[in-house]
C-alpha cells in the first residue's frame, strides 16, 4: 500500500491534500505527516518538513516526484501528468517551483501565517 504524506499543520498542504481525496482516485493513504508513524514509513521529521512524500513498497520520493507518483497511481487523465511530471527535464523544472511553493505556500490561498514556521518552532510557540 502507498502512503502520501504532507503537512497537516499547514493550511495551504491541508487544502491541496482534501482536494485529492475529492478528485484524485488514488489508492494511496493520504496523511497527515504529524498523524502518522514516521518511523514505519522510514521517514524523519525532516523529510516530512520538507517536501510532500511518497512510499510505496519500500521506496520514496519527494517533492513533485511523489506529485508524479500519486498521479501515476490514480490512473485515469492524471496518469499522463504523472508521467509528464517524471520527465527530466520537466522534474528539473518542477523542483524549484515547489520550493518556492513551499517557501510562499503561507501566502497562498488557504494559508495562514502557521504555514511559514517550522515544525519545531510551532511547537515551542504551542507550549
Amino acid at each position: 500500500m502507498a502512503t502520501f504524506v504532507y503537512d497537516g499543520d499547514c493550511a495551504f498542504c491541508s487544502t491541496c491534500a482534501r482536494f485529492i481525496e475529492r478528485r484524485i482516485p488514488t489508492s494511496a493513504d493520504v496523511v497527515a505527516w504529524q498523524r502518522t508513524d514516521l518511523e514505519a514509513l522510514e521517514l524523519t521529521v525532516d523529510d516530512a518538513e520538507t517536501a510532500v512524500q511518497w512510499v510505496s513498497d519500500g521506496r520514496r520520493t519527494a517533492g513533485p516526484e511523489a506529485i508524479a507518483e500519486l498521479l501515476i497511481d490514480a490512473g485515469s487523465f492524471w496518469r499522463p501528468a504523472g508521467h509528464v511530471l517524471r520527465l527530466r527535464p520537466v522534474r528539473a523544472a518542477a523542483w524549484p517551483v515547489y520550493r518556492w511553493v513551499a517557501r510562499n505556500r503561507d501566502k497562498l490561498p488557504g494559508g495562514t501565517a502557521t504555514c511559514a514556521l517550522p515544525q519545531a518552532e510551532r511547537d515551542r510557540l504551542a507550549g
